[in-house]
């Protein structure tokens, strides 16, 4: 008879006593939510790769101070949005935080610009948002959509509208005041509503 395999929580003690294949073991089936993660926060694959590394370190650094109120995937996940701001951090220029950003409407454009998705119906984005990227069409449109905004304004949006942040902890994340963060979310819905609408009622995204 075979000999079962190991629990979640006996992989947690043995790499936190420094089992290096438990820990393999443990964070192997979260690497993908891990990498997405990060991905969604910096929009590039060597710094994606970068900060993927760092959070696993701090991972492995950290394990033996989990105490298990939470999934280990949750806290993990956490471990790499605060290791892909920190990547993040060290590459903003000063001037990036002290003047707004122009932001290009490119492909999101409309002939009323801002005026025009502004009288769409109000997106409900924090009820909305999980469920529309478990749809794998809008899923790959909504990363398309995000890919086309600007760093700054991306950034705000997964946290705000896909982690859940409290708006205090963005701006004390990132070093911005509110109006700054609230700025910057709007702008950033109303383009990717605009996306998502032209896809659901087109297919032109």
């Amino acid at each position: 008879m075979s000999e079962a395999p190991p629990t979640e929580s006996e992989l947690i003690e043995r790499a936190a006593a420094g089992d290096s294949d438990a820990f393999g073991a443990l964070v192997t089936p979260h690497l993908s939510l891990f990498h997405n993660g990060i991905h969604r926060i910096l929009g590039n694959t060597a710094d994606t790769q970068d900060a993927l590394q760092d959070a696993l370190m701090s991972i492995h650094r950290d394990l033996p101070k989990f105490e298990g109120r939470s999934r280990f995937s949750s806290w993990g996940y956490k471990v790499c949005l605060n290791a892909a701001l920190m990547v993040r951090r060290s590459r903003v220029r000063i001037h990036d935080m002290e003047r707004p950003e122009p932001l290009a409407l490119g492909p999101f454009d409309g002939r009323g610009h801002h005026a025009e998705a502004e009288r769409l119906p109000e997106w409900q984005v924090e009820a909305q948002a999980h469920d529309l990227v478990e749809r794998q069409e809008l899923r790959a449109c909504l990363n398309r959509a995000l890919d086309e905004l600007p760093d700054s304004h991306r950034i705000v949006f997964v946290l705000k509208d896909l982690e859940d942040w409290e708006t205090d902890d963005i701006a004390r994340h990132l070093q911005l005041t509110h109006g700054t963060v609230r700025q910057r979310l709007h702008r950033a819905r109303v383009l990717l509503q605009a996306r998502l609408r032209a896809h659901v009622l087109g297919g032109r995204a």
